[in-house]
């Protein structure tokens, strides 16, 4: 069996056809200046298949029996993209505030409503919309016809999202109480560390049905796309991937696929003006929706958020290691690096860490992490999403190490106060908690409204501090054996719920 090439893409005579055939078959005109990235996910599947290079590879895909599978293997390659629950807090707080109690009003009459989500992935997102949906409509749910599509153009994401079981990464921003109110424990999966997998309740599940279906056809027909009139569309994230040229002609065609009260969700990067102009825009607090020009019926005013009412401030906590520690020292990855080539090309950065990570690959984020921990000992965004990682990994002793070890390095490092808070909940350690939680919340209320949150991922500081208010109340109410179900505000690192 030969063995991939060991060099980068301009050294592989074939690369440049086959990206020109990629970009050409999934209009993901994002590739089209980054080959270092196209040529590192096109390399697994090089050895997947045991194969050299991208000529041998391009022959591959032109075999009539192994060239449709290996192209949908291909596609779920290039595609994967970060997925988790409630993702972008803005969003899901216009949603459930404005947008879903605007459209149940308005459809009341006929008690039906239609959401596509155009580029599901995993499924976290139309998931997440049932489960806000399951929580506005309550006893009324049965007696609405209630259709949520999710489509994407990767079989293997779409697969994930049919089974319905995640890891603790899909949901790294709920506390316990939310995982325990719309998950149960699922099956065992090697990789997924000592907490195991979590599947989706099936009241959420039977909301959604999956296809599999490319955006692209909106452009020229090639496909099937749904043509049903829908009330929501969510289409976030994806059209990064396209040249902009291709998004207008996207977004034309999901808008022509819009009721006429409907409403359109884009990611936070992809509005532009030319977007703007084919609808009327909504401007909530954080973020932009579009309704269809002449919209019927006025939207809901949107929530007027008061701030926090806080205890005084609590002290930062201490961290482990002692303050003369030598950094170097104090912040090492206690095991030895792992002897592995894949990983140690892999580039162990943020980003390629993020990646590995959303992909699911969770164990080879986290090798790839500590080779980088161990080339910048000092860098506290690192020490963070190895807290991260190891909390998913089930390790929350180190998840414990790590967070404080970010915290050490800096102190007013929002993220990880934070997520410190939820993992001391979840080890029911209450007044720990509290203050990390307590620090989370004074941070956030002191940035600027529009401030970048460090590590955030777009979230608001307003929207973080509610969320760790949320969380700290939540733990409260268990610490006191109270019963009483807290409200669900939609909050949490870059768009999650807590």
């Amino acid at each position: 069996m030969s063995r991939p090439p060991r060099s980068g893409p301009e050294a592989d005579p074939g690369f440049a056809s086959l990206k020109a055939r990629i970009i050409a078959r999934t209009g993901h005109h994002y590739y089209a200046d980054k080959d270092d990235l196209l040529f590192d996910r096109l390399r697994k599947r090089f050895r997947a298949q045991g194969l050299a290079d991208a000529t041998a590879y391009g022959a591959l895909l032109d075999d009539h029996a192994a060239g449709g599978p290996e192209w949908a293997a291909l596609e779920a390659e290039i595609t994967i993209g970060e997925t988790f629950f409630f993702r972008y807090a803005e969003q899901f707080i216009a949603l459930r505030a404005t947008i879903l109690p605007a459209l149940i009003a308005a459809r009341a009459a006929e008690r039906s409503l239609r959401v596509w989500s155009a580029g599901c992935s995993t499924g976290a997102e139309p998931y997440s919309i049932a489960i806000l949906l399951h929580e506005l409509l309550g006893p009324a749910l049965p007696d609405w016809r209630v259709s949520i599509l999710g489509t994407d153009i990767s079989s293997t994401a779409l697969e994930t999202a049919r089974a319905g079981i995640y890891g603790r990464w899909a949901l790294r921003t709920l506390p316990p109480g939310e995982r325990l109110r719309h998950f149960v424990p699922g099956p065992p999966v090697a990789g997924a560390g000592r907490d195991g997998t979590y599947a989706l309740r099936p009241e959420f599940r039977r909301m959604v049905r999956f296809e599999r279906r490319n955006l692209v056809d909106l452009l020229d027909g090639r496909g099937t796309l749904p043509q049903a009139e829908f009330d929501l569309i969510l289409c976030r994230n994806v059209l990064i991937y396209f040249e902009a040229d291709a998004v207008l002609g996207i977004v034309r065609g999901l808008g022509r696929r819009l009721r006429p009260e409907g409403w359109l969700l884009l990611g936070h990067a992809e509005p532009n003006p030319a977007i703007a102009a084919l609808f009327e825009s909504v401007n909530l607090p954080g973020t932009v929706a579009y309704r269809p020009p002449g919209a019927v019926g006025p939207a809901p005013a949107p929530p007027a958020w008061g701030p926090a009412v806080l205890p005084d401030p609590a002290p930062i906590p201490a961290p482990l290691p002692a303050p003369d520690a030598p950094l170097a020292r104090a912040f090492a990855p206690a095991e030895p690096l792992p002897e592995d080539a894949e990983v140690a090309e892999a580039m162990p950065d943020l980003a390629r860490i993020r990646a590995l990570a959303d992909a699911g690959e969770t164990g080879a984020a986290w090798r790839a992490l500590r080779i980088a921990i161990r080339a910048a000992p000092t860098d506290a965004a690192l020490h963070y999403y190895d807290g991260l990682l190891a909390r998913a990994l089930g390790r929350d002793a180190e998840a414990e190490r790590a967070l404080r070890g970010a915290l050490y390095l800096d102190r007013d490092f929002v993220m990880a106060h934070y997520q410190l808070g939820l993992l001391m909940l979840g080890l029911g350690r209450a007044g720990e908690a509290d203050r990390a939680l307590d620090n989370a919340i004074r941070l956030a209320q002191a940035l600027a409204p529009d401030a970048v949150v460090a590590e955030g991922g777009g979230i608001a500081p307003g929207d973080l501090a509610r969320s760790a208010v949320l969380a700290r109340s939540t733990g409260l109410a268990r610490s006191t054996a109270s019963t009483r179900s807290t409200a669900s505000v939609r909050d949490g690192l870059t768009g999650d719920v807590p």
